[in-house]
């Protein structure tokens, strides 16, 4: 029941995420091209299965993919092998990326542009092998502990630096290829083997060290790309000469058939089985350990192919060619403004119903104890790719070089992030990584490449790609913003709300001259409550001072002041004059709840023969206003059952009022130095 409920939660989240989608479609269509759009039954049905696929697949997420991920982590963890963990991440870098569909595709167009240079087979090795390296060089990091921003500056310059040197056919597809590397199913997973490892290996913090790995696998293959391009346009020659064109051409509804079924969720099965075959050796054969609800386990899996599924389905379903159609017509307009508006917009909306990001955000969410609010960390990220999807779109139209924003963009990251608090930076890094992917590509591709064809003086195969690029870049600033934005507004995480809470509490009720304020145990915990205190005062010879002070304690005394005392006898009051005070004697001072006035005192004439041969003089009186003093729980809760009803049974009530105390004088376990 519990699950279910958890469901109708994510459903009712997903639909309410493609509302923005919805409302930018029904507005441009309706308001901008005024018409209605061909099959629009068919992209309703299409949108509720979006909705329910996505609900289908985070819950797949949650119960399959986070829980193996990070128990794979935290096994790696304790092993304390870092090799068999860089050769984990490599893998599972490598087998995902070498069969994403938007690879396969990008791949196919690069072969076909590039007049035989370049190969599709040994593209895609080359891109799946730069992830590969990205996910290990990830792990090390979070191994040594070494701060994120130092590798990714160092990244950024070695993309700008090989730009200068690569040809142009290849920049544009290299930077896009940094972004489509990062399935939906991926990221989850590197997401939580990076978190699991920051988690388990001692002096690592989740948050600062967890986050990154995604950063990484968009990085290496703009510098593998471009390497590579540089390669084959200077020592391959072209096979044929020859000009592409590429028309911008609408497409059309997916029919639903019992083939067509099968397809998708054997091409779901294709991109998921890899992580499943990895996970499996290394749970069984590396680590030799079975997996914990492995029933669960592969329920979670086959949640998120059938959700998965269902989503792609509902995309294709007239969604994809809709907006496709939308993106045509409004090239061939004359309103560049209206394009501009329809880029930031669909970047926008597109983002806010990227799966991937959804499971970035509720991740960062939970390590972070609420200080990142997961929906406000993806409206900046969707700010931001809108943002650079409306600049991308100006470049096209404006016919400037693509390098040049980017090192702009790559300036105002590295300047942010000597300014950013530190727990943000690697999750800005990652947003780059996650807005480009399932729901985003396609139409932001189309609109690229409808801008390069219709715009005269732009190349569909230069100027048209380039657009996810400027997707990705974005977001890591904007991300970066929210988290000074959130710094300077002093957000606070769910702990320190608590903690503060219980401080601001502790502080009114020790204002409150009607109760009485202890320290709990000795420490710094404190706890205001009603409660009737007395002095006890024992005057008993000096060599008798141990033995008083044993006998308290051993009658539950929590603590005494010894003062020094000087007296004289009756003998001696008449001519105190004349009369020598020595310091024999010593004055005990018990400051103790009521329930241990008799006990104490009992013990101690008991101890010391008080009331028959011994000396000494025993007495208490009533205190109020006490503050400050510090009590044990036991005694603080036996001198409550008192107060309340002595003749209740002791240990219920004992245990009744620990319940009440713990749950009020918990200890904050994250402060500022954690993040």
């Amino acid at each position: 029941m519990m699950q279910f409920n958890f469901f109708l939660k994510l459903l009712k989240d997903s639909f309410r995420d493609l509302i923005p989608i919805i409302v930018v479609i029904l507005f441009f269509q309706l308001a901008i091209i005024q018409a209605v759009p061909e099959g629009w039954l068919s992209t309703t049905i299409g949108l509720c299965i979006v909705g329910v696929g996505l609900a289908i697949f985070l819950q797949g997420l949650e119960i399959g993919i986070f829980p193996v991920g990070e128990s794979l982590a935290r096994d790696f963890a304790k092993q304390g092998s870092m090799t068999w963990v860089l050769i984990f991440g490599f893998l599972i870098g490598f087998g995902t990326t070498i069969a994403e569909p938007a690879l396969v595709v990008i791949a196919d167009k690069a072969a076909s542009i590039s007049s035989g240079r370049i190969d599709s087979t040994f593209l895609r090795l080359v891109v799946a092998g730069s992830v590969g390296f990205a996910i290990l060089l990830g792990v090390y990091r979070i191994y040594k502990g070494h701060a994120i921003h130092y590798y990714i500056i160092i990244g950024y310059l070695f993309v700008v630096g090989i730009t200068f040197f690569a040809p142009k056919e290849i920049i544009g597809l290299a930077y896009d290829l940094g972004g489509v590397t990062t399935s939906t199913v991926t990221v989850p997973l590197v997401a939580a083997l990076g978190i699991g490892l920051a988690s388990n290996i001692k002096g690592r913090n989740p948050v600062i060290d967890g986050f990154g790995l995604i950063a990484f696998a968009s990085l290496t293959p703009m510098i593998f790309v471009q390497i590579y391009g540089i390669a084959v346009y200077n020592l391959v020659d072209a096979k044929e000469i020859a000009s592409v064109i590429v028309n911008a051409k609408v497409s059309v509804p997916t029919d639903i058939t019992i083939h067509s079924v099968v397809r998708g969720i054997g091409s779901v099965i294709k991109d998921v089985s890899p992580i499943l075959v990895i996970i499996l050796f290394f749970q069984y054969g590396v680590i030799k350990k079975r997996i914990d609800n492995l029933k669960t386990v592969f329920l979670g899996f086959f949640l998120v192919i059938v959700g998965l599924y269902a989503f792609i389905l509902g995309l294709e379903m007239g969604l994809f060619s809709l907006g496709e159609t939308m993106a045509y017509q409004l090239t061939k307009s004359d309103s560049i403004t209206m394009i501009y508006a329809f880029a930031f917009a669909i970047g926008f909306s597109t983002t806010m119903a990227e799966p991937a990001l959804m499971a970035i955000a509720k991740k960062a969410k939970e390590i972070s104890d609420g200080k990142i609010n997961d929906f406000a960390l993806r409206i900046f990220v969707a700010f931001g790719v809108a943002i650079g999807i409306a600049l991308g779109a100006f470049r096209i139209v404006d016919g400037g070089h693509i390098h040049y924003y980017i090192i702009f963009g790559y300036i105002v990251v590295i300047l942010l992030t000597w300014i950013s608090p530190k727990y943000i930076i690697p999750i800005a890094y990652d947003s780059g990584g996650v807005t480009t992917s399932t729901v985003t590509v396609p139409l932001v591709a189309a609109l690229g490449i409808g801008l390069a064809t219709n715009i005269e003086g732009r190349s569909p195969l230069i100027d048209g790609f380039g657009l996810i690029a400027f997707a990705s870049l974005f977001p890591m600033i904007t991300v970066m913003l929210y988290g000074i934005v959130t710094e300077k507004l002093g957000v606070k995480s769910n702990a320190e709300i608590e903690a503060s809470n219980i401080l601001r509490d502790a502080l009114i009720d020790a204002e409150n001259m009607d109760l009485s304020t202890v320290n709990i145990d000795g420490s710094d915990r404190r706890h205001s409550l009603p409660m009737d205190f007395s002095a006890v005062v024992i005057l008993v010879p000096e060599d008798k001072k141990i033995d008083a002070i044993q006998a308290a304690n051993k009658a539950g005394a929590p603590g005494v002041t010894v003062l020094r005392a000087e007296g004289i006898g009756l003998g001696q009051m008449d001519n105190f004059y004349r009369s020598s005070f020595e310091a024999n004697s010593v004055m005990l001072l018990f400051l103790l709840p009521q329930s241990l006035v008799n006990p104490v005192i009992k013990s101690i004439i008991h101890s010391l023969h008080i009331t028959t041969t011994g000396k000494g003089i025993a007495f208490a009186f009533p205190l109020s206003h006490m503050k400050g003093i510090s009590l044990s729980r036991h005694d603080i809760f036996v001198n409550r059952k008192d107060h309340k009803n002595p003749e209740n049974d002791t240990e219920k009530l004992i245990k009744e009022e620990e319940e009440k105390l713990t749950s009020k004088i918990v200890e904050p376990v994250l402060n500022e130095e954690h993040l």
